[in-house]
């Protein structure tokens, strides 16, 4: 079984850092991994997309989908056009803050997280990211949280090392959101 998930957003925001501990994490519990991030040739505000293609098989074809089970957004700019590619009953993850408005994709199930809000909250402006990695896995049970946040530690280059234990406050935050506000879906989950 294959779980495509598109992550989009702009430069600065940590959509390949954050594709990359996706990734990471279903590598380290024993899944098939393949990525591919495009990004514009500015540091920040051009627009970054992932592609991480997780699964319980061999892959074999390149993580290029016509179809994705899973959109993480982190800024309604790259959303209109993955309406296309999202399938029915597929997720729809928002930070809230950043689109008020879910987009009007039917038989998607939404879960909108106040990303930004929290990772301020936490004193971690830029782990919006990890706010919503933290609540896509806990909704839906593609990895375990435990395993993002190995990945994390993992993968962050050492001039951001500082960074490590906020982002780890913002993963456990966006868990707790899905947690405590019941938006743990039992029909989002990943491998039923």
């Amino acid at each position: 079984m294959e779980r495509e998930v598109i992550l989009t957003g702009i430069g600065g925001q940590g959509v390949q850092l954050a594709a990359k501990i996706l990734g990471e994490a279903a590598n380290r519990e024993g899944r098939e991994v393949m990525m591919f991030g495009v990004f514009m040739g500015m540091i920040r505000g051009g627009s970054s997309e992932s592609t991480v293609v997780v699964s319980t098989e061999e892959i074999v074809a390149p993580p290029i989908v016509p179809k994705t089970w899973a959109v993480l957004g982190l800024h309604p700019e790259g959303l209109g056009a993955l309406r296309q590619k999202i399938r029915p009953q597929g997720v729809l993850v928002l930070d809230a803050n950043l689109t008020s408005k879910a987009p009007e994709w039917p038989d998607v199930h939404r879960l909108m997280v106040p990303a930004t809000d929290i990772a301020k909250g936490i004193g971690q402006p830029m782990g919006t990211s990890m706010v919503v990695l933290g609540a896509f896995a806990t909704a839906t049970g593609l990895v375990a949280t435990s395993s993002l946040a190995e990945a994390m530690l993992y993968l962050l280059p050492p001039h951001r090392h500082h960074l490590a234990e906020g982002n780890q406050r913002c993963l456990e935050a966006g868990a707790e959101f899905v947690r405590a506000d019941g938006h743990a879906d039992p029909h989002l989950g990943a491998w039923d």
